[in-house]
């Protein structure tokens, strides 16, 4: 059974930083493209970064290019999503998504719960 668990998140100040841990289960680590969404209230989920172990590759929304990275250490089946400079815009529940494969249709894969971030102004 595959399971994404999310922590990380929490209330930060504008401009500052958190990073986000999602613990992936059930499935080969290295086969899969592992993603990060949001959803703001009342806005639809949205891509914000991903990574592919098979592709050697990561993106990113342009909404946070340059602010976030997304790491993975394939050791401990874990992704990261360094978030950096953050604004009040980026407060959402972020999901990670994990699709087999690469990040081309990564927005139907599985999906954790979920971690709030909430960034006062």
């Amino acid at each position: 059974e595959v399971q994404l668990v999310e922590s990380g998140g929490g209330l930060v100040q504008a401009g500052g930083s958190l990073r986000l841990s999602c613990a992936a289960s059930g499935f080969t680590f290295d086969d899969y493209a592992i993603g990060w969404f949001r959803q703001a209230p009342g806005k639809e989920r949205e891509g914000v970064a991903c990574i592919s172990s098979s592709e050697g590759s990561t993106s990113y929304a342009d909404s946070v290019k340059g602010r976030f990275t997304i790491s993975s250490d394939n050791a401990k089946n874990t992704v990261y999503l360094q978030m950096n400079s953050l604004k009040p815009e980026d407060t959402a529940v972020y999901y990670c998504v994990a699709r087999y494969g690469t990040c081309r249709r990564i927005k139907t894969g599985y999906s954790g719960k979920g971690t709030q971030v909430t960034v006062s102004s």
